[in-house]
């Protein structure tokens, strides 16, 4: 039997290959993290590129109103059916929105919100209904994929996102009490939704 660490590069199907796309995001912020990561699923460093490759592939295949966007199939390839579908009112319209679990971050799920034709309008991870969330109360409990963007926007208002340096990264711009209690402005860096870095500005 081939062992998924030997040379091959090819990402496995199914769940593991879609938590590579989520990692290859997040390498450039924390390879240590991601190395462990990927000890954990027993893949090679090289997967992440190929299973990032044919994600991006599939995406660029897909026609109709919006060309390389993700749907919710699109994710139910690869985790199977959601752990949960609801409905959502998002402004005029109605959107589902569709969770599945990730087994690299047990606490959280990834939610996909999709609108019509089943096109991704946000896609993240969120955390768990049945999990607590964590305490934030200074700048020192930002961790590393300790917290969610939606998490750190709700400790610290009022957060101002921005643009990220790639797809599916995003950045929040808040104010937040260093351990003295002195007010700090920060810029917190999120991957997929999950934190990666975070800065004073």
């Amino acid at each position: 039997m081939t062992s998924l660490l030997d040379d091959d590069p090819a990402p496995p199907p199914g769940p593991v290959r879609f938590q590579l796309v989520l990692l290859r995001r997040m390498q450039d912020f924390q390879p240590e993290l991601v190395a462990e990561a990927l000890r954990d699923l027993g893949v090679p460093r090289g997967a992440l590129r190929e299973a990032n490759r044919r994600w991006q592939g599939r995406l660029r295949a897909r026609g109709g109103p919006a060309p390389g966007a993700a749907r919710d199939r699109d994710f139910a390839a690869l985790l199977g059916p959601a752990e949960s579908v609801t409905r959502r009112a998002h402004g005029d319209a109605t959107v589902d929105v569709h969770r599945w679990r990730v087994p690299l971050w047990p606490d959280l799920r990834f939610e996909a919100t999709c609108g019509t034709g089943g096109v991704a309008l946000t896609a993240w991870l969120v955390r768990a209904p049945d999990a607590a969330a964590p305490v934030l109360r200074t700048a020192a409990d930002l961790a590393p994929w300790g917290c969610t963007a939606g998490e750190a926007a709700r400790a610290f208002p009022p957060a101002r996102p921005g643009e990220g340096s790639a797809p599916h990264r995003f950045t929040l711009a808040f104010t937040a009490p260093d351990e003295a209690g002195e007010p700090r402005a920060c810029t917190a860096e999120f991957a997929w939704g999950l934190l990666q870095r975070w800065t004073v500005d």
